[in-house]
């Protein structure tokens, strides 16, 4: 009986270290599902979006005509002749063979560009489709899109002429509830010069000496945009009043008190996931669809921006656009609402930051480019209004609902371990009275 006893106590002891293990097991591989980051090392998981632009980048411009991750997160790279088709496939991407380069697709831009400026157009070179594709909004004149299309068709037959619904304007909003003199944006980054911090937001929201205020009466003062490019480019930067960000270092606020740490400053890459939030819509998702495009506003033309699905109003300009704790843009302006959808154009922000000598404020480092989509930590597992369903967590934060199995697993496992030890330790000590009393009598 003893011995039956003891293998019984030897063999739930086993069952439960087995239940450690394997609730450990659960967990570990519930935090290696999460997208891997790039750790900048050279023994580092090399990124699909890294893969695709360092193989358009060996090839050159003229074997290659951009690069894209494909609806299976794999990355995609056009290439115009087999021999780079099997380079391509080599290194581990997917080739799309296609007739025209991107110095041919580059040269129609340049054009495009040197042709007389019509307010309300806006052209992207489309890697998938392997066009330069031109928007014209419905304010461009029935003359306009005429002489416009006569462009197109003298450049080639890889310019697309498209009609596009709404107007393309930037996001301010004049006349609401104003943080700055003259309309109401958005706050972007917080960035700093080593020194100082300050708010990295759009440039066409107020030229250098503008003042900007936390309140619509204007009675708390924030700080004075101290340099400003808009047009050409979209950026501008307001230096905090007593030169401190504070305890909003190195975040992105996103409505209702919640946060989005920002650890770098990245590039985006097209079919890249990507957040943005502003004061007007809160957070809205959506991908990027293409890099380089311009666009002209009525206010003048801007070059080098981002282009996205995600949609935008009125008061979100100068708004974050983020993915994975990585700031990549600031909204500059866009078609169409939030209701009704639409393109929505982002400026660069290490285009920005390069240019003022600015860096995100509590970040060391500055990532090469953008490295996956995520739903930003604070907003995993809720449910928010604009951001697509099926979002998947940031490298670096996992969800506690996959983490769940593992750790009921080991929270069982060990209540198992401190039974049987209980138990073991409470017959030690009913043998060990027995045999007392039967030795003293």
């Amino acid at each position: 009986m003893r011995h039956a006893r003891r293998r019984l106590q030897r063999l739930a002891r086993l069952a439960a270290v087995g239940g450690l293990l394997s609730g450990g097991l659960m967990m570990t591989t519930a935090m290696a599902s999460e997208p891997a980051t790039r750790d900048g090392d050279e023994g580092g998981t090399v990124q699909p979006a890294e893969l695709g632009a360092s193989l358009v980048s060996r090839l050159g411009t003229s074997r290659t005509a951009g690069s894209w991750i494909g609806s299976d997160g794999q990355p995609v790279v056009a290439v115009t002749d087999a021999d780079a088709a099997v380079e391509v496939g080599r290194a581990g991407a997917r080739a799309k063979v296609v007739r025209h380069s991107m110095r041919q697709l580059r040269s129609a831009t340049d054009a495009l560009r040197a042709a007389p400026r019509v307010p309300g157009t806006a052209w992207v070179v489309d890697y998938a489709s392997n066009e330069v594709v031109v928007h014209a909004d419905s304010t461009v004149s029935a003359g306009d899109w005429s002489r416009l299309s006569g462009l197109a068709d003298q450049i080639g037959g890889f310019v697309h002429m498209q009609r596009t619904a709404g107007s393309f304007t930037t996001r301010a909003s004049g006349g609401d509830a104003v943080f700055t003199g003259g309309g109401r944006c958005s706050a972007g980054f917080n960035v700093t010069n080593g020194q100082n911090d300050f708010i990295l937001t759009a440039g066409h929201c107020g030229s250098v000496g503008t003042t900007w205020f936390q309140d619509a009466q204007g009675a708390e003062r924030i700080g004075t945009t101290t340099a400003s490019s808009f047009p050409g480019n979209d950026f501008s930067l307001v230096e905090y009043e007593n030169g401190d960000a504070s305890s909003g270092r190195g975040v992105v606020g996103i409505g209702g008190g919640r946060e989005v740490r920002i650890t770098a400053a990245a590039d985006p890459f097209v079919g890249q996931q990507v957040f943005r939030s502003g004061s007007t819509t809160g957070v809205r998702s959506g991908r990027v669809t293409a890099l380089n495009a311009t666009v002209n506003f009525p206010e003048g033309t801007v070059t080098g921006l981002i282009e996205t699905t995600v949609c935008a109003e009125p008061g979100d300009s100068g708004g974050p656009l983020f993915a994975q704790g990585l700031a990549l843009g600031l909204t500059s302006g866009g078609n169409g609402d939030c209701t009704t959808g639409g393109l929505t154009y982002f400026q660069p922000v290490t285009t920005a930051m390069a240019a003022l000598g600015v860096s995100v404020a509590g970040a060391a480092t500055t990532a090469e480019d953008g490295s996956g989509a995520a739903l930003p930590p604070a907003v995993a597992g809720t449910s928010v209004p604009g951001v697509a369903e099926g979002a998947t967590l940031p490298a670096g934060s996992v969800s506690l609902r996959t983490l769940v199995p593992g750790l009921v697993v080991v929270a069982v496992s060990l209540l198992g371990l401190v039974a049987t030890r209980w138990i073991r330790s409470a017959h030690d000590r009913r043998s060990y009275r027995r045999h007392y009393s039967q030795v003293w009598g």
